[in-house]
C-alpha cells in the first residue's frame, strides 16, 4: 500500500510495499508513482493524474529494473484530503487467490475424471496379467509394456486426485531446514547431473507452520524442476535461500482472516527459465514447459502450499539469468510453557 499526494508523489509505503517493490520506504518517499508503476496506456496515466478518480486495473506490469511483475492496481481517493490517494498493489495470477469454492470447483473436474478412469485401468492391467501367463516368450514384452503403461497412467491419475482433494493435511511446527535437507537428499539420489548446489540459510529462523510431508514434497518438486531446468547451462547452479521478511500478509479465504507470512524459502536456478508465454499459467493444471511434462507438478505444489496457508510465486530475472520460486509460510506459534 502506498500513500500518494496530488502530484503523484509517494508520501508513505507500508512494509508489504517495500517487500514487493524491493525498495525501502525511505527511498520510495518523494518519488513519483509513475516511476515505480509502469503504466504504458495514456488513458490510465490521464486518470491517475485526476486526483478524484477511483481506478481499478488488473494485470498491470510493475517494472523493477529489468524485471516485470504483473499486478492488480487499485487507486482510492481520500475525500477528506482532496487529491490524496491510497494505492494498493497485489500480485496477479500466481499471487491472486481464488476463493475456496471457485478453486475447489476448478480442481474437482480432474478428480472426478480420475476416479472414473481408474476402474477400467484396473481391468486392463488384470487382463494383461492373464495374457502374460499364457503368452509365449516372444510375446511377454508386449504384456509387460501394457502393464507398465497402465501403471504410469495410474500414477498420473493419483496426482490428479490429489489436486482435487479438499481436505488439507494437518499442520504443526516444522523445522524448515530439516525439511530442506530431506528434500535435497531425495533429489540428489535420483540424479547424476553435475550441478553446483549452494545454501544461503538464516539459521535463526523459527519453526514454520506446515505439514512436514507436504513441505518436503513441495521442495522435492521445486528442486527437481530446478535441476532439470539448469541442465543445459554451461555451469549449472541451484541456490536454496531462507530468510525472514516482514510485512507480508495474505488473506486466507478458508480461515476468513489475514495470515502473516514472514518465512521465505527461495529455490533458484540459472537455467533458461520458463517460456514467457507460460509464465502467468505455470501453476495451472496441465500447463508445462517440459517437452513430456504432464503439467500437474506445480499445480500440486501450489495446492499443498495453499493448504498450509502459504503462497508460492515465480519470478524471472532476465538480467542475471536466474529463475526464482519463492514460498512464503506462516511462523509457528511459540509453545506455551507450564
Amino acid at each position: 500500500m502506498l500513500l500518494v499526494g496530488p502530484d503523484l508523489t509517494i508520501a508513505e509505503a507500508n512494509p508489504a510495499a517495500e517487500s514487493m517493490i524491493g525498495i525501502s520506504a525511505r527511498r520510495l518517499m518523494g518519488r513519483s508513482l509513475l516511476e515505480i508503476v509502469n503504466v504504458e496506456q495514456q488513458h490510465l496515466v490521464d486518470k491517475l493524474r485526476k486526483g478524484e478518480t477511483q481506478l481499478i486495473v488488473r494485470g498491470l506490469e510493475l517494472k523493477l529494473g529489468e524485471n516485470r511483475l504483473r499486478t492488480n492496481l487499485t487507486v482510492s481517493p481520500m475525500p477528506v484530503h482532496p487529491g490524496w490517494r491510497v494505492v494498493t498493489l497485489s500480485e496477479k495470477g500466481q499471487g491472486e487467490l481464488l476463493d475456496d469454492e471457485e478453486r475447489r470447483a476448478n480442481l474437482r473436474g480432474p478428480a472426478v475424471l480420475a476416479h472414473e478412469i481408474k476402474n477400467p485401468l484396473a481391468a486392463i492391467r488384470g487382463a494383461a496379467q492373464l495374457l502374460g501367463r499364457k503368452a509365449k516368450e516372444g510375446e511377454l514384452a508386449w504384456t509387460r509394456l501394457i502393464a507398465d503403461e497402465v501403471d504410469r497412467i495410474a500414477a498420473l491419475i493419483d496426482r490428479m486426485q490429489r489436486l482435487g482433494r479438499e481436505r488439507a493435511e494437518p499442520i504443526g511446527p516444522v523445522n524448515l531446514h530439516t525439511a530442506i535437507h530431506r528434500a535435497y537428499e531425495t533429489v540428489q539420489i535420483a540424479t547424476d547431473l553435475s550441478v553446483t548446489w549452494r545454501e544461503e540459510f538464516d539459521p535463526s529462523l523459527p519453526p514454520v507452520m506446515a505439514n512436514e510431508g507436504a513441505l518436503v514434497q513441495v521442495l522435492v518438486n521445486l528442486m527437481a524442476n530446478a535441476r532439470d531446468a539448469c541442465a543445459s547451462a554451461t555451469e549449472p547452479q541451484i541456490v536454496i535461500r531462507t530468510r525472514f521478511v516482514s510485512g507480508l500478509v495474505m488473506n486466507v479465504m478458508r480461515l476468513g482472516r489475514s495470515v502473516k507470512l514472514p518465512i521465505e524459502i527461495t529455490v533458484s536456478d540459472n537455467g533458461p527459465g520458463v517460456d514467457a508465454s507460460l509464465r502467468d499459467h505455470i501453476f495451472e493444471p496441465f500447463v508445462s514447459s517440459k517437452p513430456n511434462g504432464q503439467g500437474l507438478g506445480l499445480a500440486l505444489v501450489q495446492k499443498l502450499v495453499r493448504d498450509m496457508d502459504g503462497r508460492i510465486t515465480h519470478e524471472r530475472d532476465e538480467a542475471g539469468g536466474w529463475t526464482h520460486f519463492r514460498i512464503h509460510l506462516p511462523m509457528a506459534k511459540p509453545e506455551k510453557t507450564a
